[in-house]
């Protein structure tokens, strides 16, 4: 993420990824204080907060001279707020050093751009945050989240974290810090992102998944079981099957020009531990039917959901022939 803040008397932390853009503000939070151990800190929400009030937060008070303000939800303010800002970028930029400093958030979109724009043309600095959309981007981020703590992370490893917690940066990125913080290992690999997170459903589906694609149906069937015993609904289960059974088939058609790298969306190292050999069209397709008729047994009254996912991972164990 991009900072180049410096000394700028009002900073404005736009768009991104929400945890990120309260992660970063924080940030900033942080080294303007350190820049400054005698100012006081204030906190402002500019849905609810005026001219006055933010005139009186940028200036001299009982406690201190100066102060750190950060003002939250800037895509809310109303054009006096957002006027007073802009005045008080550019009547600060004389003595940025002696100044207060001021941390706006924005959650970046149309909202509010009007004031935005405002406050940049009088001189704010912009520090823009990533929004971590693409799963790539996420897998990057966890990988940059071990290297800031001077460790490495299997990349199969990255993934599952990213496949099972992407969808919350904050659990995420907490996981990254607990599993530096106890383990040793460097690199972390996947036995230890999965004894994280064997209570995730998400996890035991790819555990179950895994051990029927390796050819093990046993294996499979008898974790299968556990986790349904444990509470994992069999739809999860079949959701998982099915994903691996996408990344066989994309990176099949992928090897054989059918679709691009945009369109297959899977990095070098992914895609070589996808395993091809035995796997044929028809039987691609047997399983696929399997799978469709496994999730019809698990959403309709009087479905046999034990015995759709028993056949599935026989199905698939041996690449649909059976």
């Amino acid at each position: 993420m991009a900072r180049q803040s410096g000394n700028a008397p009002v900073i404005v932390v736009c768009g991104g990824d929400p945890y990120l853009n309260g992660e970063m503000a924080r940030e900033q939070c942080d080294e303007a204080l350190a820049r400054r151990p005698d100012a006081e800190f204030v906190e402002l929400d500019a849905a609810a907060t005026g001219r006055y009030a933010f005139d009186e937060a940028v200036s001299p008070s009982l406690l201190a001279d100066v102060s750190v303000v950060r003002v939250d939800n800037l895509q809310s303010a109303d054009d006096g707020l957002a006027d007073a800002i802009a005045d008080y970028c550019r009547q600060s930029a004389d003595d940025p050093t002696g100044s207060s400093v001021v941390i706006c958030r924005h959650e970046g979109g149309q909202k509010g751009k009007r004031a935005l724009d405002g406050i940049l043309r009088a001189g704010a600095c912009k520090v823009e945050v990533p929004d971590l959309k693409k799963p790539e981007a996420k897998l990057n981020y966890v990988v940059q989240r071990f290297e800031r703590q001077g460790r490495r992370v299997d990349p199969i490893a990255a993934q599952r974290l990213v496949d099972v917690l992407g969808g919350d940066v904050g659990e995420l990125t907490a996981m990254c810090g607990q599993l530096c913080f106890d383990f040793d290992d460097d690199p972390i690999g996947l036995d230890r992102v999965d004894q994280y997170l064997t209570a995730n459903a998400q996890v035991t589906g790819f555990n179950v998944a895994d051990a029927a694609m390796a050819g093990d149906a046993a294996d499979a069937i008898v974790k299968m079981r556990a986790a349904v015993e444990q509470g994992v609904e069999p739809v999860a289960l079949i959701g998982a099957l099915a994903s691996k059974l996408r990344d066989v088939a994309k990176v099949a058609a992928f090897n054989a020009g059918t679709i691009g790298a945009s369109e297959l969306g899977m990095p070098p190292w992914r895609r070589r531990y996808v395993r091809l050999g035995g796997w044929t069209t028809p039987g691609m397709a047997a399983c696929i039917r399997m799978l469709a008729w496994a999730d019809e047994e698990c959403k309709t009254n009087g479905g046999d959901p034990m015995y759709a996912l028993e056949r599935c991972i026989g199905s698939i164990a041996t690449k649909g022939r059976s």
